[in-house]
């Protein structure tokens, strides 16, 4: 069979074809060549491509793409002062290559990485030196040729993006070398040929940069025919039964050649059998988002209209959020104080209007927790009602008092994830998300997710420190002035004042801050000095702020940082970066990548921001500097060390425990001692916690051991420790 076998349009329009299937995919199949110059390139499409592309590697074929590169302005700013182009090229791609977030997005770049491993695939870089004035590179066409030298170029607006072929109106001209057009198609084929030759005076055309090969390789699987026959890839020819098709952008609609898991098919039945309220209590790393985009797109079909709102709690979220509705066909309304929609107030009032009306059976508004509570919002909530759908993300943080009262009972569907939804030292909180969105449809923990290679398997170290006398005192000092804004209330339950919480968090942060973890850290970095993949956790000591839509910065935090950086970068030699909330998403970006290829960062000094869904599945070692007493944040912590990566057999934790002092110099008769067992309780908590599942479980069990003795600890008593349970 060749090119001239197959029937072809003229003109394909992506709001009325579907270009992958029509046109796409039995081109690829017969080709041996496919030549493709596009202004902007995503990995993401090549998974949509890849029936027409395996039947290619089966021709033994070719891939031959020029791409272009999307330039700031400080990056013609640096290609102006004459600085190295490659390097600022390189940054730019970068930029533009994102982290998988799951494992759909894992078998993409593995099967990207394949093509560029085994030589189907090459890719060069074309941009226009700053001095010349044509502007930005920019062309769109494609040439695909088969082993019979027949030719069909195509040629118009669509981009190689998964957002192109089935998101934006776009559209492709065809022409044949066996008709008319054939002298069209000649000179198509010799511009391309002087491109990639390198010989069009007008712009620049650069190898693919290394440091993106080296990215690639470090995605690709040992095994690509898992893949080929793994649910993200389905042969046409194995399937002959006609293919879904794809509903009118905006209706939810699972992605093309996507099937969830049976773990996830089962939430999504169980939740439909809750009358479709439920908790989705899924570890960081199995699914949490898509398996909540599956259930809209099951309660959707189920019923055929519903208003879609999804809530999570800050800006990067709501946008990662974005691409992953996107991929599920839907056209969200972006609401928060910095989007990109300036009109999404208005979009989402007529969104409303429409759908009350009856005007329209679906839409979808995805926001933060903060605009989510805004005045604004509040009442566009109260018009919905029946037929609506509240998705929450990260759903524990609505169990603070200003957001369950958002919770509108007139909503009459409601999903909450979260891998931590017991809010810790605040029954009340809990028991309000329990009674709103009702029981757990799954319940998925770290210790399955490591037991079934959803998550690497890691060793746990903790590391003893002690306060030294100057921070004791303080301690001692913030935990008297603190009991004293404590008192019991008529039912015999403690309440703190908020004065009394301030302490409190002063106290936590002369524990966070203890000056003995820098010297402790020096010692146990000296074997890993010439190592990589490393991240030092100093964490944060102030409490987030869940009505911002952005993270708040720490200034204990940042101090501490500042020290570590000193010490690795100075004393020890070694390449650290800052990850914190001061850096751009942009900048975060280009350090994930680099410290991933370790070119050239060793090592990450974070602050918070880890916390807040930023995944850097390459960490292979961490020490946690701080952590916190609260179980959802040291345990959220844990499990972005824990996600797979290429060459990451097990994750390594030191997990810094601060002490008033050494357990041999415990005395129980000294007059301090209630308040030193009550530091002791809560960090044995988290020992228990991290060390229970680790693979050298029975070395920390030796350290419990110690604890609870010296102490006189109850198990039942570490359970419930929270933070001023001495005042009691």
């Amino acid at each position: 069979m060749s090119f001239r076998d197959i029937p072809l349009l003229r003109y394909y329009k992506t709001y009325k074809n579907n270009v992958v299937k029509e046109f796409y995919t039995p081109v690829l199949k017969q080709a041996v060549l496919y030549q493709r110059a596009v202004g902007f390139f995503t990995s993401g499409a090549l998974i949509d491509l890849t029936k027409g592309l395996r039947g290619l590697t089966r021709n033994h074929g070719k891939i031959q793409f020029i791409v272009s590169p999307r330039l700031s302005e400080e990056d013609i700013a640096a290609i102006n002062k004459g600085y190295e182009q490659k390097e600022i090229i390189g940054r730019a791609l970068m930029r533009d290559f994102k982290e998988p977030e799951n494992y759909y997005e894992e078998e993409r770049l593995n099967f990207l990485a394949y093509l560029i491993e085994e030589g189907f695939l090459d890719i060069k870089v074309a941009f226009t030196p700053p001095q010349k004035a044509t502007g930005m590179y920019h062309e769109k066409v494609g040439i695909v040729t088969d082993e019979n030298g027949n030719k069909i170029v195509f040629t118009g607006s669509l981009n190689e993006t998964i957002n192109a072929f089935h998101v934006n109106s776009e559209s492709i001209v065809v022409f044949k070398s066996w008709e008319e057009s054939k002298a069209y198609v000649d000179e198509i084929q010799r511009d391309f040929e002087q491109l990639w030759d390198k010989q069009d005076d007008d712009l620049e055309i650069l190898d693919f940069p290394k440091v993106l090969k080296e990215k690639f390789e470090v995605m690709r699987k040992p095994d690509l025919d898992d893949f080929f026959k793994s649910e993200s890839y389905v042969e046409e020819d194995d399937n002959p039964a006609e293919e879904e098709s794809i509903p009118d952008r905006g209706i939810p609609h699972t992605p093309t050649g996507f099937d969830f898991r049976e773990y996830q098919k089962d939430a999504i039945k169980e939740w439909a059998q809750h009358e479709y309220r439920g908790i989705f209590d899924m570890a960081t790393g199995t699914g949490k988002t898509y398996t909540g985009l599956g259930a809209v797109v099951h309660l959707y079909e189920e019923k055929k209209r519903l208003a879609i709102v999804i809530v999570c709690p800050y800006q990067h979220l709501v946008e990662q959020w974005v691409e992953d509705i996107e991929l599920f066909n839907m056209n969200p309304t972006i609401g928060y104080s910095a989007s990109k929609q300036h009109d999404w107030k208005k979009r989402l009032e007529n969104d409303v209007l429409d759908f009350s009306l009856g005007v329209i059976d679906t839409f979808c508004f995805v926001t933060t927790n903060a605009t989510y509570s805004s005045k604004f919002v509040c009442e566009q909530m109260k018009q919905l009602g029946k037929d609506t759908l509240l998705l929450v993300d990260e759903a524990h943080n609505f169990g603070s008092t200003n957001l369950r009262n958002k919770l509108y009972p007139n909503i009459q569907y409601r999903l909450a994830l979260s891998a931590t939804l017991d809010r810790h030292g605040d029954e009340e909180g809990t028991q309000a998300l329990k009674d709103y969105f009702g029981d757990k449809c799954i319940e998925y923990d770290l210790k399955r997710a490591i037991d079934e290679k959803k998550l690497t398997p890691y060793y746990y170290y903790p590391v003893l420190v002690y306060l030294d006398d100057e921070e004791y005192e303080r301690y001692k000092e913030l935990s008297y002035l603190a009991s004293k804004e404590c008192h019991k209330d008529r039912h015999g339950k403690l309440i703190i004042t908020e004065k009394g919480k301030r302490l409190l968090l002063q106290r936590a942060r002369v524990v966070a801050g203890a000056k003995s973890k820098l010297t402790k850290l020096r010692e146990l970095m000296e074997k890993y000095k010439d190592d990589t993949h490393i991240l030092v956790y100093c964490g944060a000591t102030r409490t987030q702020d869940f009505l911002n839509d952005t993270s708040d910065r720490d200034e204990e935090g940042e101090r501490q940082i500042v020290s570590v950086s000193k010490m690795l970068g100075n004393e020890l030699g070694m390449k650290v970066t800052h990850f914190t909330s001061n850096e751009s998403a942009e900048e975060r970006e280009v350090i994930k990548q680099c410290f991933a290829t370790a070119s050239p960062y060793q090592a990450i000094i974070a602050i918070k921001c880890l916390d807040e869904g930023v995944n850097i599945p390459s960490i292979k070692t961490a020490f946690i500097l701080a952590s916190t007493t609260n179980p959802k944040e040291y345990i959220q912590r844990r499990g972005r060390v824990l996600r797979l990566a290429k060459n990451k057999p097990y994750a390594v934790i030191y997990d810094f425990v601060t002490l008033t002092e050494p357990l041999e110099d415990v005395n129980p008769y000294n007059p301090d001692f209630n308040c030193e067992k009550a530091l002791a309780k809560r960090e044995l908590q988290r020992i228990i916690e991290f060390g229970k599942i680790a693979k050298n479980a029975r070395d920390s069990d030796e350290l419990i051991n110690d604890i609870e003795t010296t102490f006189g600890l109850t198990q039942k008593e570490t359970e419930v420790a929270v933070d001023g349970d001495e005042f009691e």
